[in-house]
């Protein structure tokens, strides 16, 4: 949070600029897709990994992955730890029509209104920010972001986070197998989430996702989609390495 608000003191969100969102809608390509659904993610950076990519050209990342089959694109915007920026958002956006999340850790409607400008289709809100007293009325955010054209993604951790994500209107579910506070990555946390759990929307694994065999046992576990970043990012051949995951199912 406070390297977000850091960002905003920055004027990181100072977007003059307004772009188009894409034409395309990511639920119904989803639901319609007979392969493994992936939004795969552009990050040069991270917190628990460090450097993972050395700065190239975040377009010709984003084509690359749009090659091999990602149906969405997420792409960092928080220059600190994640080496992001609406700058390379909106130059993906120009050249790509691809539907698009905004990916950053939003704690103020500044970063929402950017989102818009740049061209977002998808904003990303944290439940246990909310959860956890950090920030308040979680539905204002979501409701902002819709009178704003955005859809919204709201990513939960635990059971109750995920139990509390399905009260907002949040168009799409997020699952992160990653434990924010410790870092930690376990792919069972999707497994664990939504065994017993009745799913009334889109539901997306993100963190750990490396292997086809990953994204079987996913699928299984009932997740809909796949966000994918480090593991892409990392490889040499970007398109083929997205092409292997989109083809697991």
């Amino acid at each position: 949070m406070e390297n977000s608000h850091k960002a905003i003191s920055d004027g990181t969100y100072e977007i003059v600029e307004s772009l188009q969102q894409s034409p395309f809608d990511l639920i119904e390509s989803i639901r319609a897709n007979k392969r493994a659904s992936l939004i795969t993610e552009v990050k040069f950076s991270s917190p628990s990994l460090g450097q993972i990519r050395s700065m190239s050209d975040p377009v010709e990342i984003a084509k690359s992955m749009v090659r091999g089959g990602a149906l969405g694109l997420s792409v960092l915007t928080q220059p600190y730890l994640f080496e992001g920026s609406p700058k390379y958002f909106m130059e993906i956006r120009k050249q790509l029509r691809i539907p698009m999340l905004m990916k950053d850790i939003i704690v103020d409607k500044i970063q929402i209104d950017a989102a818009k400008r740049i061209g977002a289709d998808y904003m990303l809100l944290i439940q246990s920010l909310f959860d956890s007293g950090h920030l308040k009325e979680i539905d204002e955010f979501v409701e902002y972001g819709h009178k704003q054209g955005l859809k919204v993604l709201v990513e939960s951790h635990t059971k109750e986070e995920f139990a509390n994500s399905l009260k907002t209107d949040a168009d799409i579910i997020g699952i992160n197998n990653r434990n924010l506070d410790t870092l930690k990555i376990d792919i069972n946390v999707t497994k664990n989430i939504l065994e017993g759990h009745k799913k009334d929307r889109v539901v997306i694994s993100e963190s750990g996702i490396e292997t086809p065999e990953d994204i079987i046992f996913l699928r299984k576990c009932g997740a809909d989609a796949f966000l994918v970043g480090s593991s892409i990012m990392k490889s040499h051949d970007v398109e083929q390495s997205v092409r292997r995951l989109a083809n697991a199912i």
